[in-house]
């Protein structure tokens, strides 16, 4: 086992009713900014509750935070946190909304004049944040309890991420009822997304982490179980309880500390959002199967072990062990209705140079656990994606 630092601060407040603590976790004298997507959460009583447990607060709104939150849209609520003295931040949503006020809360007192350079040093210069909770209304990217965000720049085509121990969230409410009325693409994309999180931390290479081994074993199996119940049956408790916690706990530093990381998948499919706008899940759907046949060699251990014990593959011979594995990965995303080439989503891979370009132009020509994923590796699964 590698070297770790693990440090996860954020108060998880997890079950039925629990929106109504944010009163005893937020000090009164707060001016709340409220941050949200769409009108879902109008329209399913949520932003309701939050109003009714802060009531007598000083409450204000900002609406519209885009699925994979566009930098021109924050820079917004920036300038109007700045205008009206709000020192308090609420995120009300998914894991967009909840990157989005990441970004805002690190952005309002930003020493530099350009914002994006947030994005562009990878959080390197931030000294400080706006305190910020939220409440979790879409389970998938585990942003709840992390000091990860991902903001996309629509006119440049640029998507990248940032991190900061300043932008944990103080306070994150978990309740699974609110995730009932989810449209099934919502919840299959959350399942995905999570399952993809915890492959990442996982199939790369032994390093005798037996604990974040089994650990990412149980999300993954958990996810499997309960993901086809939650669309099945959407008022199922109990999968929708299952479910909202295996995506937190897939990237909330746990499985990852002390064990060799990839995340090529994300950089990838990062690029297919910014040119596509495509939902996160689909694209970690469409490099993820491609990216394990590319580099199935230096994953070769970790594969074999994610054959036998996640989909009990145990004859054959290893590579069709390992063939069988992959195949079933992607045949479970197809389960969930999530597709996985190009062509599902009318994209015939002309954008690929442009994809690459952009790798280029941020630095992303060594990816991967051995960081060998080059450009040229990065186009070949790009092109096996079709």
């Amino acid at each position: 086992m590698q070297n770790f630092t693990l440090y996860t601060p954020t108060k998880v407040i997890f079950g039925k009713g629990q929106i109504a603590q944010l009163r005893n976790e937020i000090h009164p004298d707060a001016r709340i900014l409220l941050l949200y997507g769409g009108g879902s959460i109008k329209n399913n009583g949520v932003l309701s509750q939050v109003h009714a447990a802060l009531k007598g607060y000083s409450v204000e709104e900002f609406s519209g935070i885009e699925p994979n939150p566009a930098y021109e849209t924050l820079i917004k609520a920036v300038e109007y946190i700045r205008e009206h003295d709000i020192n308090y931040l609420l995120a009300v949503g998914g894991g967009s909304v909840i990157d989005g006020t990441k970004f805002v809360a690190a952005a309002v007192n930003y020493p530099g004049e350009d914002l994006w350079e947030i994005l562009a040093t990878g959080g390197a210069n931030i000294t400080s944040a706006l305190p910020f909770s939220c409440v979790l209304t879409l389970p998938a990217t585990g942003s709840e309890t992390n000091n990860i965000s991902v903001v996309s720049r629509l006119k440049t085509h640029d998507k990248q991420h940032f991190a900061s121990p300043f932008i944990y969230p103080k306070v994150a409410i978990l309740d699974p009822e609110v995730t009932y009325s989810l449209p099934p693409r919502q919840t299959a994309n959350g399942v995905v997304d999570a399952f993809v999180h915890t492959l990442e931390q996982y199939l790369t290479y032994p390093a005798d982490a037996k604990v974040q081994d089994r650990y990412a074993e149980s999300l993954l199996l958990t996810l499997l179980e309960e993901g086809p119940k939650v669309l099945k049956a959407p008022e199922n408790y109990d999968a929708r309880a299952n479910v909202m916690w295996a995506a937190t706990q897939a990237l909330n530093g746990l499985i990852g500390a002390g064990v060799p990381q990839d995340w090529a998948t994300h950089m990838l499919a990062h690029q297919l959002t910014a040119f596509h706008n495509l939902d996160h899940a689909q694209t970690l759907a469409i490099i993820l199967p491609h990216l394990l046949q590319e580099k199935r060699d230096t994953k070769h251990a970790k594969l074999l072990q994610y054959a036998e014990r996640i989909w009990n593959f145990t004859e054959g011979t290893e590579e069709q062990r390992i063939n069988q594995a992959i195949h079933a990965t992607r045949e479970f995303f197809e389960s969930l209705g999530v597709k996985t080439h190009f062509s599902d989503y009318q994209l015939d891979g002309s954008s690929i140079p442009g994809m690459l370009q952009k790798l280029e132009q941020q630095g992303l020509v060594a990816l991967g656990e051995h960081q060998d994923i080059t450009l040229e590796i990065s186009k070949r699964i790009y092109e096996a994606s079709i």
